[in-house]
């Protein structure tokens, strides 16, 4: 059943370098080798059987993307006079996000936005913007934010980026969401923002985020609301006609909202957007030095240099699919999703988490719900491990819409049950964000330490691969190898 992570998967099929080589290796050969890890790395999600990340999964869309993307991948977007395009693009993606987002809800203040680098990258900016803004409008120095338990780790790090205190509280046990009574015991007049979550990781639960609106605006503070998940599929969802609650600026509340294009929105990995009710939340992004020898500095963000061809990616794959196109592939996400849960909600030894219209979450009150995961990896599904409780979910992505995976997931799924019952000893799974499999030990932080430093310093860990030229046999086994 052991099929722990292995950092280091191509150390036996290629040359590992530990330094800049004396000479430039073919281009071909170059391709070729990196078609062939593609080709691999490919086969680990295209059957269907993995848990979000790939949220197209369509080829002929991302050979599209990367097309758009060559056109503009060495133009820096930070330099707008020599590449004007990423003005255009990224104003038209803003303008996108706000439309899906009914901003022409919005009176008395003129919304705006930015394109980051990811969903951590548009929280970051958020809670900068709120210290910055609240600095400038309020005087608060000694800034706090609520966040509910499950909200992302991405306001974690802002927190402790920024020197702002975070004030974290539980969500129900029952519902996976948070409590807006419980969120107004944590405010105070130090408060910035509040945080709520459409949905959120862990369950894909839509935290009342009406309610949370009418709280913020009774106690003079800003509403973040995380989508960077679900923010480009549930606008959808309503179109379709499923009962969604709503959560964007149609509530007066909501002061900024985040949301993935490079999830839901089907572009590449690396941009994200981040929307503001008022421009001037927004403008208290901006970061400029006017003293500086090399002549006045400013970036509308915390980056500098941007690769313009990711606004290209994002802008072709919003344009290419159009609102049409994604609410097609969303009725297909919707449908999966409904057909999983149903299959899950068929055994009486699962319990189902939250009640997400496209992220399948459950857990056990019988056995270690890990054990199905460690059954489910033998037979190609990847999961993601949920803890508090110990649990499992399945995110829903387009490659899950392909013919035979819902029947393929029923029959594993029970005989994975079947195979947890049987079970007396630990699973090999564990809950660990982006899946990285294996047990952990006594001293988590030192497991996770551990696993960060096999992923940063791979090519520190391994074996040298032997020069051909130098006549040398094998190479020399190494610690951690």
């Amino acid at each position: 059943m052991s099929d722990l992570f292995d950092a280091h998967p191509y150390q036996d099929r290629y040359p590992v370098l530990r330094g800049l080589p004396e000479h430039g290796r073919p281009k071909e050969e170059i391709l070729a080798e990196l078609h062939e890890m593609a080709d691999v790395e490919n086969a680990s999600w295209s059957s269907g059987q993995c848990s979000g990340t790939m949220y197209c999964g369509d080829l002929e869309h991302y050979a599209f993307l990367t097309e758009a993307f060559g056109l503009f991948a060495h133009q820096n977007a930070l330099q707008r006079d020599m590449c004007p395009s990423a003005t255009r693009f990224e104003g038209e993606v803003i303008a996108m996000a706000l439309d899906l987002m009914h901003a022409d809800a919005i009176e008395g203040a003129e919304p705006a936005g930015l394109v980051t680098s990811g969903g951590t990258g548009s929280i970051l900016q958020a809670m900068l913007s709120y210290r910055d803004h609240a600095r400038a409008t309020r005087g608060i120095t000694a800034p706090n934010i609520v966040k509910p338990e499950t909200a992302h780790p991405a306001f974690v790090k802002a927190a402790h980026l920024f020197g702002i205190e975070l004030r974290t509280v539980p969500v129900d046990p029952v519902t996976t969401k948070v409590d807006p009574a419980v969120v107004a015991e944590a405010i105070d007049e130090n408060t910035i923002a509040i945080i709520g979550s459409a949905g959120n990781y862990p369950y894909g639960s839509i935290d009342p985020i009406a309610e949370l609106s009418a709280l913020a605006l009774e106690r003079g503070v800003g509403l973040h609301v995380d989508g960077c998940l679900g923010g480009w599929l549930l606008p959808f969802c309503e179109e379709l006609g499923h009962d969604v609650p709503v959560f964007d600026f149609r509530l007066p509340g909501v002061t900024s909202i985040s949301a993935d294009t490079h999830k839901y929105g089907y572009g590449l990995k690396g941009t994200s957007t981040v929307l503001f009710r008022d421009k001037a939340l927004r403008n208290a992004a901006y970061f400029y030095v006017l003293d500086w020898t090399g002549g006045k500095y400013y970036s509308p963000g915390m980056e500098g240099s941007r690769s313009d061809g990711l606004l290209a990616t994002a802008w072709a794959s919003l344009v290419a699919n159009g609102r049409a196109g994604y609410r097609e592939h969303a009725r297909g996400i919707f449908e999966v999703a409904a057909a999983m849960s149903e299959a899950v909600e068929s055994h009486p030894e699962l319990r189902r988490l939250g009640d997400s219209p496209f992220v399948v979450a459950f857990t056990s009150d019988v056995f270690d719900i890990y054990h199905v995961s460690d059954f489910m990896r033998t037979r190609g599904w990847r999961f993601n491990g949920l803890q508090y409780p110990n649990g499992l979910h399945l995110a829903v992505t387009r490659p899950q819409t392909q013919d035979g995976v819902v029947d393929r997931f029923r029959v594993d799924l029970a005989d994975a049950l079947a195979y947890a019952v049987a079970q007396e000893g630990a699973p090999e799974s564990a809950a660990i964000y982006g899946g990285v499999p294996g047990g952990l030990t006594a001293d988590v932080s030192e497991f996770i330490e551990t696993v960060m430093e096999q992923l940063m310093d791979a090519q520190l860990s391994v074996p040298a691969a032997p020069d051909p030229a130098s006549g040398a046999s094998e190479p020399t086994p190494e610690s951690g190898a």
